[in-house]
C-alpha cells in the first residue's frame, strides 16, 4: 500500500464503537469517498488492496470490520440480526458525511459477497441518496450443497435454540490466487463461524431484495463470478434485471471463482469498477423523479392487479373465496377478526387491538385463534412501528428542548391515540399542548377517553379533523412544533392528496420544527390483505399501494422536510422516519 491508512472508530447507533480504516485523498480538493463492505468471515484489511488498485486519489476511501468481524467488537460472526448491520452501515454512512465532511451525494460504496446483500438492504430500505453502488458476487443465495439444508437449520434453529454454522468453504475455492489463499488461512482476525440466525435472515434479505430490486435507483453496477461456488448467479441476474435505475450495468467474468476482487486474475474487473466509479463521480448525482409511482410504476401496476377481480371458476378465485369463508368462521371465535370484520382491518380501533396484544375469543378456541391472528408478521410489524414511532417522537421532544423550542405535538390522524399517548406520558411536563385528530367519531370518543385515563387533560384535546385539508392543518393553532402522521399515507395511493396533506403541515409546522411520518415499502402479505380483508371505508377490499422509501422521502422533501433518522423493522415491512422542516421550504 502507498496510501497512507488511519485506523479509526466510529460509535454506532447503539452506542457500539466500530472500527474501521480511512485511507485521506492526497489530491488537495477532493472529489467524493469511496465506502468498501467486506465478505462474510473476513474484515476491512482484505479491501485494503483495492485502494491503490482503483487508482483514485483524489477519493477519500474507507473500510469498516462489520460488527463480530475483525476488530470490531462482538461474538465472531454474530450481529442482533442482519437489520441491525444493514443499521449501523446507515450510521456508518452519517459519521463519514458529519466527522470527514463528505456529503452522501459524493459516496459510492463497493461491497462484496455478504457486504454486497449488506448494501442491497440499505440502499432498498432506507433509499440513501449515494452516488454509485457496486455489488461483487452478492450471496442473495449461498450454496448449501446438503439437501435441504436451509429448512434442516430452521428447525434445529426453533429446537436447539441460536447456535454458530462453520463455513465449509476452502481458500482454494475462493480465489486462485496462492498468496491470498495462504492468509485467507492464516490471518487470525478471520473467522469461519456465522450465527445460524444471521445464515437465515441472509437468505431472507436476499430473497425480499431481489423480489423488489425495482425499489432501488441508485445507479449500480452488479459483477459476477463465473465460477462461483459460494452463491448462485441466478438471483444476481434477477437483481439487475430488477433494479429501478436505467444506469445499469452487469458484467460476467468466466472462471473467476467467490472471491471476485481478490482473484489473481481480477485486472478485468478492478478496470470495470474503477471506469463505473469515475463516470459517475464525473457527473452530477442526479435523482430519479418517484413522486409520479402513483400513475406510472411498478407499485401502480401491483396495485392494479391486486384490485382486478378474480372468477369464482379459477382455482386462484375459488381459493380465496373459500379463505374468506375460514376467516368469516373465525370472526365467530376471534375477537380480533370479529372486530376487523366490523370496522375495518385498517381502522384505529382494529390497530388499538392489535397494539394492547392481548388475545380474547370465544370457547376457548376462540383465543388460540387470536393468538395466532395477532401473531401474524404483518401485525408483529405493526406493533414494531409503534415502538419506532414512539421513539423517533421522543428524539423529537428531545431535540426541540435542545434548541429551546417548545412542544407542540399533533397527529394529524392519530386513531385512538395509543402510540402518541404512551409516548408522552413521561414527557408531559417538558410539552405544551398534545392536539390529536381523526375523521372517525369512534376513534374520537376513544382517544378522548384514553386521554383521562392517561391523566392528560390538561395539555391534551383530541377534536375531529381531515387530514387532508391542507387549510385545516396549515391552521392549527398553536403551531404545531413536532407534527405525526402514523399509518395514514400507507392507506391512500394517490401522491396528489397525500402531497396536499404533508403540503398543509410544512404550513403549520415552523422552521427547525419536526415531522414524524411511516411508509410500508414491502410487505409479505399483501395479496392476502386484497383478497381477504376489508377496510374501513364501507366493507371494500383492503388493496395497498406500496410506497418505495424513495418515493415517500421525496414527497416529505417536496414539502419543505429533510429526513434525519429512520427506523425500520427486522422483516423490512415499516419504516418510521423523522425529519426537519427546511428554511425556505413552501409555506
Amino acid at each position: 500500500m502507498t496510501r497512507e491508512c488511519r485506523e479509526l472508530s466510529f460509535t454506532t447507533h447503539d452506542g457500539v464503537d466500530l472500527f474501521y480504516r480511512h485511507w485521506p485523498a492526497v489530491g488537495a480538493d477532493p472529489k467524493g469517498a469511496v465506502v468498501l463492505l467486506h465478505r462474510g468471515h473476513e474484515h476491512s484489511g482484505r479491501m485494503a488492496h483495492i485502494v491503490d488498485e482503483l487508482d483514485l486519489p483524489d477519493h477519500h476511501f474507507f473500510a469498516w470490520d462489520a460488527r463480530g468481524h475483525g476488530r470490531s467488537p462482538g461474538r465472531r460472526g454474530h450481529s442482533p440480526s442482519l437489520g441491525h448491520t444493514v443499521r449501523d452501515l446507515e450510521s456508518f454512512s452519517l459519521h463519514v458525511a458529519d466527522h470527514h465532511a463528505v456529503a452522501r451525494k459524493d459516496i459510492a460504496v463497493v461491497a462484496q459477497s455478504v457486504g454486497a446483500v449488506i448494501a442491497a438492504t440499505w440502499a432498498h430500505d432506507y433509499a440513501p441518496p449515494i452516488r454509485a453502488l457496486v455489488l461483487a458476487a452478492p450471496a442473495f443465495s449461498v450454496k448449501l450443497y446438503v439437501p435441504l439444508a436451509r429448512p434442516g437449520l430452521a428447525l434445529m434453529r426453533r429446537l436447539r435454540g441460536p447456535f454458530d454454522v462453520n463455513s465449509y468453504v476452502k481458500a482454494k475455492l475462493l480465489t486462485h490466487d496462492p498468496e491470498r489463499q495462504a492468509t485467507y488461512d492464516t490471518d487470525p482476525l478471520i473467522s469461519k463461524a456465522i450465527s445460524v440466525d444471521i445464515l437465515l435472515q441472509l437468505y431472507e434479505a436476499g430473497e425480499r431484495i431481489v423480489a423488489d430490486a425495482a425499489a432501488i435507483t441508485i445507479p449500480t453496477q452488479v459483477l459476477i463470478a463465473g465460477s462461483d461456488y459460494v452463491v448462485r448467479d441466478g438471483p444476481q441476474h434477477a437483481f439487475h434485471d430488477a433494479l429501478g435505475t436505467p444506469d445499469k450495468e452487469c458484467r460476467t467474468y468466466p472462471g473467476l471463482f467467490h472471491d471476485i476482487l481478490g482473484e489473481a486474475a481480477r485486472a478485468p474487473v478492478i478496470a470495470d469498477m474503477r471506469r463505473f466509479l469515475v463516470d459517475h463521480f464525473a457527473r452530477p448525482r442526479t435523482a430519479i423523479d418517484l413522486t409520479g409511482a402513483d400513475r406510472a410504476g411498478y407499485t401502480k401496476i401491483e396495485s392494479d392487479r391486486l384490485s382486478a377481480p378474480l372468477s369464482i371458476t379459477s382455482a386462484k378465485g375459488a381459493w380465496w373465496s373459500f379463505y374468506r369463508a375460514n376467516l368469516r368462521l373465525g370472526g365467530l371465535f376471534s375477537r380480533g377478526i370479529a372486530l376487523g370484520h366490523g370496522t375495518g382491518f385498517d381502522s384505529g380501533s382494529t390497530l388499538d387491538y392489535v397494539y394492547r396484544d392481548r388475545a380474547e375469543g370465544k370457547l376457548g378456541i376462540g383465543k388460540t385463534m387470536d393468538r395466532a391472528y395477532l401473531d401474524a408478521i404483518g401485525w408483529k410489524g405493526i406493533r414494531q412501528r409503534k415502538l419506532h414511532v414512539e421513539e423517533l417522537i421522543r428524539l423529537g421532544l428531545t431535540r426541540l428542548r435542545d434548541a429551546g423550542q417548545p412542544a407542540h405535538i399533533v397527529d394529524i390522524a392519530a386513531g385512538h391515540g395509543r402510540y402518541v399517548l404512551e409516548a408522552l406520558t413521561d414527557a408531559s411536563d417538558s410539552i405544551e399542548t398534545i392536539l390529536l385528530r381523526d375523521y372517525s367519531d369512534i376513534n374520537v370518543a376513544a382517544g378522548r377517553a384514553l386521554i383521562a385515563e392517561k391523566g392528560l387533560s390538561a395539555i391534551a384535546r383530541f377534536e375531529h379533523g381531515d387530514a387532508f385539508d391542507a387549510a385545516a392543518l396549515a391552521a392549527i393553532n398553536p403551531a404545531p412544533t413536532l407534527a405525526v402522521v402514523s399509518g395514514l399515507y400507507e392507506l391512500f395511493a394517490d401522491n396528489a392528496l397525500v402531497g396536499r396533506s404533508l403540503g398543509g403541515l410544512a404550513r403549520a409546522v415552523p422552521e427547525g420544527g419536526y415531522l414524524v411520518y411511516t411508509c410500508q415499502p414491502w410487505h409479505p402479505q399483501l395479496e392476502m390483505i386484497a383478497r381477504a380483508l376489508t377496510s374501513h371505508r364501507a366493507g371494500q377490499a383492503w388493496v395497498m399501494r406500496r410506497r418505495t422509501q424513495g418515493e415517500m422521502d421525496q414527497l416529505v422533501a417536496a414539502a419543505g422536510f429533510r429526513k434525519i433518522e429512520q427506523r425500520i423493522d427486522q422483516w423490512g415491512i415499516f419504516t418510521v422516519s423523522l425529519a426537519i422542516r427546511e428554511s425556505g421550504a413552501p409555506r
